[in-house]
């Protein structure tokens, strides 16, 4: 992949970009490999390719300039912006996007936030887009001032931007490094946005968590569903489970299946889809894995984890450890953390596992591990 912005020094989020892809993606196994290190019995499957360019199914766009001339993308090492609006990285739907919506910043007069002089309101776009074609649109506000420019303009933005199925606007007062706050206002009748996976249509509200890369996380759940299927468990829990990707993959007669997150708005797309879908025996909770976990009087047969990078610490480790689960499919997208609580698992054996680049361009990754019980 080539970038004229990382050729220019003007951003250089993607830190791999200049080893060849190939390259990539045995560093990365080796890396994970390393990490590990769990001896003989840990088969590793083959890793799962991504595209090079135009995989990110979402874009987190500051917006920095003027009214006149606004930029989406980063700020440089002083406060101002830098326009990444051709970013490679995104997927077309959004790269075609990105000119409409700085239009719109202007139209409806939405002042960019300043960093350095602490005044301004519109602090970050954030676009997503999905397999079959749509986006959803959140505007991060420091307050509902520009509102009413906003929903007067909206419809020649809808009429713009066709694609566009849900927007809201985000309110974020705080001068903080915080990308979002609490508070959404939904700007169209539609709220979600549906992302078709593997045949399961996942619905996305403004502020629940997605994987980036749509086609590699298919073939995460795809991977999840396979173990699972192997060791047909009669109970699974889904711990951290986002909007239910492994959750509603798992599902089957006769299974007993329950999702923990602590998004209320996941919760509440996890329970749609499966409503829709007709999964029976799936339900969707919304709480702390690790409170859930110690509270529960007894333990499923296989548990699922998709923790965030942090990992799941050593309560919810140790939990496992001692619980008497038989299998536990753990997926990490920071394989440091997941060396770390496997440390405390001694007794659940990693036997398979795999590399997934969620993440090109960049030494991140994606690793999921089945573990079972000696």
């Amino acid at each position: 992949m080539q970038c004229h912005h990382f050729d220019a020094g003007r951003c250089r989020s993607c830190t791999w970009i200049e080893r060849p892809y190939a390259t990539q993606l045995t560093d990365k196994e080796r890396h994970c490999r390393e990490l590990l290190a769990a001896g003989p019995d840990l088969t590793w499957l083959p890793p799962v390719r991504s595209a090079e360019e135009g995989f990110r199914n979402k874009a987190k766009m500051v917006v920095a300039g003027s009214v006149p001339e606004p930029t989406l993308g980063i700020l440089d090492p002083v406060g101002g912006g830098v326009d990444l609006r051709d970013c490679g990285l995104h997927a077309p739907l959004i790269q075609a996007a990105l000119p409409v919506l700085a239009d719109f910043v202007t139209r409806a007069a939405l002042t960019p936030y300043d960093v350095r002089a602490r005044r301004g309101e519109l602090k970050h776009l954030l676009v997503t887009a999905s397999p079959d074609g749509e986006l959803m649109v959140r505007f991060v506000l420091r307050s509902t001032e520009s509102l009413a420019r906003i929903r007067k303009h909206l419809p020649g933005l809808l009429e713009r931007l066709p694609a566009l199925a849900a927007a809201s606007i985000n309110l974020q007062p705080h001068h903080k490094a915080v990308l979002e706050g609490a508070e959404e206002i939904a700007l169209t009748e539609r709220e979600t946005l549906p992302m078709r996976v593997n045949g399961l249509v996942l619905h996305l509200r403004p502020q629940s968590f997605f994987q980036t890369n749509t086609d590699v996380a298919a073939a995460l759940y795809r991977q999840g569903r396979e173990w699972v299927e192997e060791a047909a468990p009669r109970t699974v829990w889904d711990l951290y489970c986002g909007v239910g990707g492994f959750a509603l993959h798992v599902a089957a007669p006769g299974r007993e299946v329950v999702g923990v997150e602590t998004s209320a708005e996941a919760v509440a797309s996890a329970t749609l889809t499966a409503t829709e879908s007709g999964l029976a025996g799936v339900r969707f909770l919304a709480d702390d894995a690790t409170a859930y976990a110690l509270a529960a009087p007894g333990a499923p047969d296989l548990v699922v984890v998709n923790p965030p990078r942090r990992g799941i610490g050593p309560d919810l480790a140790g939990w496992l450890e001692a619980s008497g689960v038989r299998h536990v499919v753990y997926s990490s997208c920071n394989a440091v953390s997941l060396a770390r609580d496997l440390a405390v698992m001694p007794s659940l054996r990693p036997v398979r596992a795999r590399v997934l680049d969620m993440f090109p361009q960049t030494a991140h990754y994606e690793v999921i591990v089945l573990l079972e019980r000696q």
